[in-house]
């Protein structure tokens, strides 16, 4: 399913997969973000990174992860629903992302939960698949979301 609106918490379901644009990532991207966050010859410098168990240049975990959560963010699920997050459940580093690889995002929403009162905050939780270009998921990451309602048709 692609999304090009917000979601309320009412438009969610267990079971649901919301699939995100791509994006490759390129040796300046990842050389950038790695002296900036991830200073380490592996993240920095391809030459010096031949030598590494990597055998060459790979993006930083981390940013992985951001890419993934801005594929998703440019869906537009959250664009007026989203009420932040109180952190990641899970996150697992499956395969390294390369220069040239094309990443792209799954996510599944695998837990509703409801508020216990009114105007409480309503979850979703939600675990993003990250595949690169070759359909191998390079990243796994479990997320709790707190979204809106949509507002009744007394508050519009």
């Amino acid at each position: 399913m692609e999304v090009n609106r917000s979601l309320f918490f009412e438009d969610f379901y267990i079971g649901q997969v919301i699939q995100t644009g791509r994006q490759t990532l390129s040796e300046t991207e990842i050389i950038e973000f790695g002296l900036k966050y991830a200073p380490v010859p592996y993240h920095t410098d391809p030459v010096a990174a031949k030598d590494s168990s990597f055998g060459g240049l790979v993006a930083a975990g981390y940013q992985t992860a951001a890419l993934t959560f801005g594929l998703f963010a440019k869906t537009g699920a959250l664009a007026e629903s989203g009420m932040g997050s109180p952190g990641v459940d899970k996150l697992r580093w499956k395969r390294p992302v390369k220069a040239g690889d094309t990443l792209y995002v799954q996510a599944n929403v695998i837990e509703l939960s409801p508020s216990q009162k009114e105007g409480g905050r309503d979850g979703v939780r939600i675990r993003y698949d990250t595949f690169n270009q070759n359909e191998e998921i390079v990243m796994t990451l479990t997320s709790l979301h707190f979204v809106r309602r949509q507002a009744s048709k007394q508050d519009r």
